[in-house]
């Protein structure tokens, strides 16, 4: 019988740990940044990479999010949200991920 105890509460220990692993991603932030693509990520990552930004994007690149406060690229889950902004500065509200966003809203700035 201890054992069985001693057993549930292992599983549900890491039943916990799981859960707060995990408590963090999805959580829905905004984040200002310019629209890039993948291929020159923060390089074009200003008001001067419009042009470049939809060459690549139309030659097949990723759509990403460079942030203004540590330009980390983000990896946008759904692009065409952010159709019609390709290489603007933006604020986007949406669910991140470790990597990636998955935008909600984008408002410009």
């Amino acid at each position: 019988m201890r054992k069985v105890l001693v057993l549930c509460l292992a599983i549900c220990f890491v039943f916990a740990l799981t859960a707060f692993a995990f408590d963090d991603m999805g959580k829905s932030a905004t984040v200002n940044g310019w629209v890039s693509n993948d291929k020159c990520g923060a390089k074009d990552a200003n008001e001067k990479g419009e042009a470049c930004t939809k060459k690549c994007l139309a030659k097949g690149a990723k759509m990403v999010i460079v942030t203004d406060q540590d330009q980390k690229v983000l990896m946008v889950d759904n692009p065409d949200a952010l159709k019609g902004h390709e290489g603007h500065h933006v604020a986007v509200t949406g669910s991140m991920g470790a990597d990636s966003i998955h935008v909600g809203s984008v408002k410009m700035l």
